[in-house]
C-alpha cells in the first residue's frame, strides 16, 4: 500500500461483526479513503483460550502505531473472569469521551421523534465502569463509584469543545447530586466552573431520572448532554432507540493519543453468519473516524451517499417497515446501494458538509484543585455482624473507646444508634463512626490503628475502614445518614 495512506488497526469482532465489518470496509474502499487496514484479532475465541482481556498484548502496539481503531462488536462469554474489552481498550488507552450522535431520520426509518438530533458526551474511564468492587460479607457486595475531578474536568470541556467545534448551540449536564452529593456533586461542581468559560455556548443541568423523562419525551429541547459513564451508557442507548434503532447509531472514543470507532449494538450472534444484520452503526462510527482523520471529503460523500439509501428505502429488517421502506435487503446489499450512489446527496433528508469542521485534538488546560488543606478528623469502620441490632450497638456502646469516641453506627446508610428506630430493617454489614469531639484536636493516622485495634480485641470482624476528612473545612464523607 502506499505510504500517503493512513494506518488504522481494524477488528472483525464476534456474531455479526465480520459481515458488518466486511459492509462496512467495501463501503471504505469504493469511496477512496486513504487507509491502511493492520487487523488484530479481539474477542471472544481469545477469551476462550485464556486472555481473560479479550486482546493478545501484541496487539496493543498494533493499535498505538496506527491513527485510529475500527472495531466490529464482540462477544464476552458469560461468567465470571472476563472483562468487557470495551471497557479494557477505552481505560488502557485513555480514550475518556464517547460521543454517540442519536439523529432522527423521519419519514424513513420510524420514529416518535422526527426532529431529534442529540449528542450524548459520555465519560468513559472512571464511575462504577472503574470495575472495583468487593464482596464484604455474604450477602452484601460493594461497587466503588469513581468520579475525579480530571476526569470530570477532561469530559465535561470536551463536550463544551465538541459544541463549538460542530455549531452546536447548548451543553446540557445530567447527574444525580440531590443523592450522591459528594461524587455528582464533584461532576456538578466542574461542570457549572467550566460552563464559564464558553459564554458563546448555553449551559443548564438536569437531574438525571427527569432529565431521562424529558429525554424520552421532547428530545428537541436538548442539543449536547454530557453525563458519567453509567448514565451515559445507559441513556445513549434510549436516545438512539427513540431517535430510530439502536442499530443504527455509531460511536466514537476520543482520547489525547488514540481514537477507538464502534457501532453501539453487540454483536447479536443470533442472527450471524445470515446476511439480515445492519451495517449502518459501524459505517457511521467509520464516517466519524474519517472526520476525526481529516479526511472530510470522503466522510461527507459516504454520509451523504448513506442517507440517500435510507431516503430511497432500501432497508434491513430492523428497520424495514411497510410503508416506510421500499425494499428489505441483506448487510451485503445495503452497502453494494450505498457504494451506488457515492457522490449522490439526499433530497429530503439534510445534506450533510464536513468541509468546515474545526478539528481539535488537545484540550485546553484543565482547572486547578480547589482543595488546599485536608485534615483527618475520624474514620468509618465497616463491620460484619449476624447479631440483631440491638445486640451490635449493646456491644458497641459497652466497649471502652480512649482514642476517638464511637458517634454513629448505621447500617446501609440509615442511622440506627443513636436515636433509632426499631421499624429499620437492617443487614449483616454495619458502620461504626468514631469522630473527634472537639474540631481543635489533631488526628493522626496512630490514632485509627488503635481505634481498629480495639475493635479487633472487642471482637468485632471488621471488613474494612474509610478515612474521614475534611477538605478545607468541609465534611469530604456524606453525613450520618447517608
Amino acid at each position: 500500500m502506499s505510504s500517503s495512506k493512513i494506518p488504522i488497526a481494524i477488528a472483525y469482532g464476534d456474531g455479526i461483526g465480520p459481515e458488518i465489518m466486511a459492509a462496512t470496509l467495501h463501503i471504505l474502499k469504493e469511496a477512496g479513503a486513504p487507509l491502511e487496514l493492520h487487523e488484530v484479532e479481539i474477542g471472544e475465541r481469545l477469551y476462550l483460550k485464556g486472555v481473560s482481556s479479550g486482546i493478545e498484548p501484541k496487539s496493543w502496539d498494533t493499535i498505538r502505531k496506527t491513527k485510529a481503531f475500527l472495531k466490529a462488536p464482540i462477544t464476552t462469554p458469560q461468567g465470571g473472569g472476563y472483562k468487557s474489552l470495551n471497557v479494557t481498550v477505552r481505560t488502557t488507552l485513555g480514550l475518556y469521551a464517547n460521543v454517540r450522535p442519536c439523529v432522527a431520520y423521519a419519514p424513513f426509518v420510524s420514529t416518535k421523534h422526527p426532529g431529534m438530533d442529540v449528542v450524548i458526551v459520555r465519560e468513559n474511564e472512571e464511575d462504577l465502569y472503574a470495575g472495583i468492587e468487593y464482596r464484604q460479607t455474604p450477602d452484601v457486595t460493594k461497587s466503588i463509584k469513581l468520579i475525579s475531578r480530571p476526569g470530570s474536568e477532561k469530559i465535561v470541556r470536551y463536550a463544551f469543545e465538541y459544541a463549538r467545534h460542530h455549531g452546536r448551540k447548548k451543553v446540557t449536564c445530567f447527574i444525580k447530586d440531590n443523592i450522591m452529593k459528594i461524587s455528582d456533586g464533584l461532576f456538578h461542581r466542574v461542570f457549572d466552573e467550566i460552563a464559564k468559560e464558553y459564554s458563546d455556548i448555553a449551559s443548564d443541568h438536569w437531574i438525571v431520572d427527569i432529565g431521562a423523562a424529558r429525554l424520552a419525551d421532547t428530545p428537541e429541547i436538548f442539543d449536547v448532554i454530557v453525563m458519567p459513564n453509567l448514565y451515559g451508557d445507559i441513556l445513549s442507548d434510549v436516545a438512539a432507540q427513540i431517535s430510530g434503532s439502536v442499530g443504527i447509531a455509531g460511536s466514537a472514543n476520543i482520547g489525547n493519543k488514540g481514537a477507538m470507532f464502534e457501532a453501539i449494538h453487540g454483536s447479536a450472534p443470533k442472527i450471524a453468519h445470515q446476511n439480515i444484520a445492519n451495517p449502518s452503526g459501524l459505517i457511521l462510527a467509520s464516517i466519524q473516524m474519517l472526520i476525526y482523520l481529516g479526511e472530510t471529503a470522503v466522510a461527507e460523500r459516504i454520509h451523504n451517499a448513506w442517507l440517500r439509501t435510507i431516503e430511497e428505502g432500501f432497508h434491513t429488517f430492523d428497520i424495514f417497515k411497510e410503508g416506510l421502506s421500499k425494499t428489505r435487503v441483506g448487510t451485503k446489499e445495503f452497502a453494494e446501494a450505498v457504494v451506488k450512489l457515492l457522490g449522490k446527496k439526499p433530497e429530503q433528508l439534510p445534506v450533510v458538509s464536513y468541509q468546515g469542521s474545526k478539528k481539535f485534538e488537545s484540550l485546553p488546560p484543565t482547572l486547578k484543585p480547589t482543595a488546599t488543606k485536608r485534615e483527618l478528623v475520624g474514620v468509618d469502620v465497616f463491620v460484619y455482624s449476624l447479631d440483631s441490632a440491638e445486640s451490635l450497638i449493646k456491644q458497641a456502646t459497652s466497649t471502652q473507646w480512649p482514642t476517638l469516641p464511637l458517634r454513629m453506627i448505621g447500617n446501609r446508610g440509615v442511622r440506627v444508634w443513636p436515636e433509632g428506630h426499631p421499624e429499620t430493617f437492617c443487614i449483616d454489614q454495619y458502620r461504626l463512626r468514631f469522630m473527634r469531639q472537639d474540631k481543635h484536636v489533631h488526628i493522626t493516622p496512630e490514632d485509627i490503628l488503635h481505634t481498629l485495634n480495639v475493635a479487633l480485641q472487642a471482637g468485632f470482624d471488621v471488613i474494612c475502614t474509610e478515612n474521614l476528612y475534611n477538605f478545607d473545612g468541609s465534611a469530604g464523607f456524606s453525613s450520618a445518614e447517608g
